[in-house]
């Protein structure tokens, strides 16, 4: 069968669209899910060539590795560490990261990768392959479009997320760790994580200790855990004033599915350091030569904010300078990256930031993607309110394209 261009896979989707397919790939992404999933899904899955996937997943993992394999950057990144987070025991290597990119268009007219974030803590593992599927499912798409990086099939990839996660424990001494999280927008991937590899998502308060052992209620029996895949975010335990029943800098008998420390090791802190053509300008706060003029162009960000909370997009002069002088360590400016838009919808065209997903177990492996898209100043849910064909979404791609 020939490959239909993506153009053409374009057309050939908004042509087709109806309200009420929308409707039905909504449902049935709840039922693949187990739950309603609470944050918003576009109507559409953007349709890029195989190519640009891989050059994107090419240039994640050289920012990655640049990273990792410099010793100079991981003595400077022990001061991102706060002593009180400093969980013992820590790899390498991350377990879990990820690569934020946005799209702009060259003199030559070809998408070239800018970074937005990058972020060595676990997301949406779960649940994105199955919202790839959803998307193919509900609509009929071409059995052969695929969604994995580096040559993964549904198969091979939970088996792979199996050892990540698991290991070689018993799925009942391994918990998915995190805050309430029954009440998390992020539950639909929770379930599933349970769904494929037998793993429950526990709350961090709900734990308790017993010398060097945690140990979860199951079935009316605590239950020692042997293994923690961490999805508790050091920021909404700070802002939420969460207590837990143990302290990080203990040495437990655990083991982490992606260890705590890369949440600040490898993260916002990381961006001033890398040399790479997709990087903008960043600087530390404390370290801008001076302000900027144009402060538009510019983006004031938290280093350890959580879901674009506190970012700045064109921050005032007043805003940049109301940091204290004691917090100004703790923000970088970024040049802004004003995105190409990429995706033709019934509403114009449309950005998309594409969120390359990597585990690193003998090796960095790019296993497949997030799509965020949107028409506001940011791709996050506040800033393309009451908007349609905006949200999460998915990438597919023929393998020969």
């Amino acid at each position: 069968m020939p490959v239909i261009p993506g153009k053409e896979l374009r057309r050939q989707f908004n042509l087709a669209f109806t309200p009420e397919r929308y409707r039905t790939f909504l449902e049935h992404a709840d039922r693949l899910a187990g739950t309603h999933v609470e944050f918003r899904l576009c109507e559409t899955p953007c349709f890029f060539g195989k190519s640009l996937l891989e050059r994107l997943a090419a240039d994640g993992a050289q920012l990655i590795r640049q990273l990792v394999d410099d010793p100079a950057y991981r003595r400077i990144s022990d001061a991102a560490l706060p002593e009180r987070y400093n969980v013992p025991r820590e790899p390498h290597e991350p377990m879990f990261v990820q690569v934020d990119f946005g799209l702009v268009r060259d003199e030559a007219d070809q998408y070239q990768p800018r970074l937005v974030e990058i972020q060595g803590f676990p997301s949406l593992y779960a649940f994105q392959p199955a919202l790839a599927q959803a998307y193919k499912d509900a609509y009929g798409l071409d059995s052969g479009l695929e969604y994995h990086l580096g040559g993964f099939t549904r198969e091979s990839y939970v088996a792979l997320l199996r050892r990540a996660i698991v290991g070689g424990h018993d799925p009942e001494n391994v918990v998915l760790l995190e805050i309430d999280p029954l009440h998390q927008k992020t539950l639909c991937d929770f379930l599933l994580t349970e769904k494929w590899l037998g793993v429950r998502a526990v709350c961090i308060t709900k734990l308790k200790r017993e010398g060097r052992k945690l140990l979860y209620e199951r079935e009316g029996r605590w239950t020692p855990i042997h293994r923690i895949y961490n999805r508790a975010i050091v920021d909404e335990l700070e802002r939420k004033a969460v207590a837990i029943p143990f302290d990080w800098r203990d040495d437990l008998d655990v083991e982490w599915a992606g260890h705590p420390n890369f949440y600040f090791r490898i993260s916002k802190f990381s961006i001033p350091y890398l040399k790479h053509p997709s990087v903008p300008k960043t600087w530390f706060l404390d370290q801008a030569p001076a302000l900027p003029d144009n402060l538009d162009e510019w983006v004031l960000k938290p280093l350890y904010s959580f879901a674009g909370l506190g970012v700045k997009v064109g921050p005032s002069r007043e805003e940049v300078e109301a940091v204290p002088a004691a917090r100004r360590r703790d923000y970088i400016l970024q040049e802004r990256v004003r995105f190409t838009p990429a995706v033709e919808t019934p509403h114009g065209l449309t950005n998309a930031e594409i969120r390359v997903m990597y585990v690193w177990l003998d090796e960095l492996l790019p296993v497949t993607t997030i799509i965020r898209m949107g028409r506001g100043k940011m791709m996050g849910v506040d800033h393309n309110k009451n908007m349609e064909w905006v949200g999460a979404s998915a990438a597919l791609y023929f393998p020969e394209s």
